[in-house]
């Protein structure tokens, strides 16, 4: 018998073409996936966010007030002393609490900044992880807020150098001739004075201070990322898309943030984890030097400027723990940096 005739609806054809599937992947995702394939970077990275989380959270993990409290049928939490200032001053680890009253110590219950002559220059124990310093504070509380201001200063630096560095570098590329030309003579007669001795120069003549080593160590080191983002600008410009933007009538502003700057950014990226590794060293040597954060605010080059005096004492742990984390922060952001620039790096992707 004759086969029955399928229904027009179910015919398909078996030279019908096969639309292939194209794998949508953007370019920050690609860069992502080859940064996963180095395990030293992505190690980093998790040490760096770490880092982070005990810069952001410095107040909860080391801190003589209390979590939680119930003292005198009132119950407060952490912060509580906005409202009460005067419970700061109770010394809670040694507070006996009574009946229905309790307290909930954080972690480290040591403030970066109480002074306890009694416990000066003591070694590591179980009630200093890491010892104290030469006025009794607790070193590991010191380190970890010493954390918060060693990123704070290392992010906001660098990112005064992004701004000026990525403004003067796309005028210089965008615009050349004699645009290019004196911003190019601008940044050769900086980079003609060592750095170090120029932040030195500079912090002379100002009050030491968290803020002012920002600044200062933003405005001496944005030259290297304006030559990067000229090169890019220099090289982006003569495209096909630079070209239509600007026949279709668009402002130089509109063509150089809109369309050149987005493209220009990514091996920026790179030279800012590098930066963030050294101006978190220069902060440490300024320091170490006398020249960086003054006491009694917790800084480790300020721990490590202790230790000069110490050091012939037998007390250790004020040069091998602020050294140690130094030396293993700034490795980490030479890690993060090295792994974000072979990843961008088409040469080097598998």
């Amino acid at each position: 018998m004759p086969s029955p005739i399928p229904e027009s609806g179910s015919i398909k054809s078996s030279h019908a073409p096969v639309k292939p599937q194209r794998s949508k992947q953007g370019y920050w995702r690609l860069v992502w996936r080859q940064f996963r394939r180095r395990k030293a970077a992505v190690a980093a990275l998790i040490l760096l966010v770490s880092l982070l989380v005990f810069a952001a959270t410095a107040p909860l993990l080391a801190n003589d007030v209390p979590w939680y409290m119930v003292r005198d049928g009132k119950t407060y939490w952490f912060p509580y002393y906005i409202r009460y200032p005067e419970l700061v001053n109770v010394d809670y680890r040694q507070w006996v609490p009574r009946e229905g009253e309790r307290v909930l110590l954080p972690p480290i219950p040591h403030s970066p900044l109480s002074q306890d002559l009694r416990q000066r220059t003591q070694p590591p124990s179980a009630n200093h992880w890491l010892g104290t310093d030469d006025r009794g504070r607790d070193v590991l509380a010191r380190m970890i807020w010493g954390t918060r201001i060693s990123m704070s200063i290392g992010f906001v630096s660098v990112g005064i150098e992004l701004i000026i560095g990525v403004i003067l570098g796309a005028l210089a590329g965008y615009y050349g001739r004699w645009v290019d030309n004196l911003l190019q003579r601008v940044i050769e007669i900086m980079m003609c004075f060592p750095t170090f001795f120029l932040i030195l120069a500079l912090i002379a003549f100002l009050r030491p201070s968290i803020y002012n080593i920002m600044i200062v160590i933003g405005l001496t080191g944005w030259m290297g990322v304006a030559r990067l983002v000229r090169g890019e600008f220099l090289r982006l410009r003569s495209s096909e898309y630079a070209l239509a933007a600007r026949a279709s009538g668009l402002r130089d502003t509109w063509v150089i943030f809109r369309h050149l700057l987005p493209n220009a950014l990514a091996p920026v990226l790179v030279t800012a984890a590098f930066g963030v590794a050294g101006a978190i060293l220069t902060e440490s040597s300024l320091s170490f030097l006398g020249f960086g954060v003054q006491p009694p605010e917790p800084s480790w080059g300020e721990l490590l400027n202790q230790s000069q005096r110490l050091v012939g004492s037998g007390v250790w742990w004020l040069v091998v723990f602020p050294g140690a984390a130094i030396f293993v922060t700034v490795t980490a952001f030479n890690l993060v940096g090295e792994g974000l620039r072979d990843a961008m790096d088409p040469r080097l992707r598998e």
